[in-house]
């Protein structure tokens, strides 16, 4: 069934945020729950994550709503420069003048409408709204698990072809670290994140 037809984007401002926080926090505890992510967090750290991000002045986010008003997917962005400190510190190290680029937040979607066009709009969107900034590169970091991981499923996809068709592509030897709890109420971990960038 293509569902690209039953799905609208909307960027999400003014009030708009605040009052989708619950249905943001779901989503994407459930999306983030699975490979490669395995996070595990708490509605009630998701939330003040998803406000405080709001509530940054150059902040973007943008969902994609079924006709019946549910939320699907979503994604979030913003200039670097001012804050992400943790993101960034790796950049600036490797020489990356951040003054013009623009960070991808992440983006989550539910499996039933991956491929059939919403994630592209998200995608494409957040990304547009990048360059009415004046942003000259675009990045974001991606969990990078081994190919023998004990979770990793049958038949496992990455999304770096997803990726790489919009003229992404990793940086060579930048990596980072982030950490977030594998099991519901246990202690954080540490995970491996890999950059990627595209040049305007």
């Amino acid at each position: 069934m293509d569902l690209a037809g039953l799905v609208t984007t909307r960027a999400l401002t003014g009030e708009d945020p605040e009052s989708a926080l619950p249905a943001l926090a779901a989503l994407r505890i459930e999306v983030f729950r699975a490979f490669a992510y395995l996070y595990a967090g708490s509605a009630e750290y998701e939330q003040g994550y998803l406000r405080d991000f709001a509530n940054v002045p150059d902040s973007f986010l943008i969902a994609a709503e079924t006709d019946a008003g549910e939320i699907a997917g979503c994604a979030t962005g913003s200039a670097i420069t001012g804050h992400h400190a943790e993101f960034s510190g790796p950049l600036v190290a490797a020489g990356f003048a951040l003054s013009s680029a623009f960070y991808f937040g992440e983006l989550a979607l539910l499996p039933a409408y991956r491929g059939q066009g919403p994630g592209d709009a998200v995608f494409d969107a957040r990304q547009a709204h990048a360059k009415t900034r004046g942003c000259k590169r675009v990045c974001f970091c991606a969990v990078e698990r081994a190919n023998d991981h004990a979770a990793r499923p049958a038949g496992y996809s990455p999304p770096d072809a997803f990726w790489m068709k919009r003229g992404y592509r990793k940086l060579d030897g930048l990596v980072t670290a982030f950490a977030w709890p594998a099991e519901f109420g246990g202690a954080n971990a540490v995970h491996p994140m890999r950059y990627w960038m595209r040049e305007f």
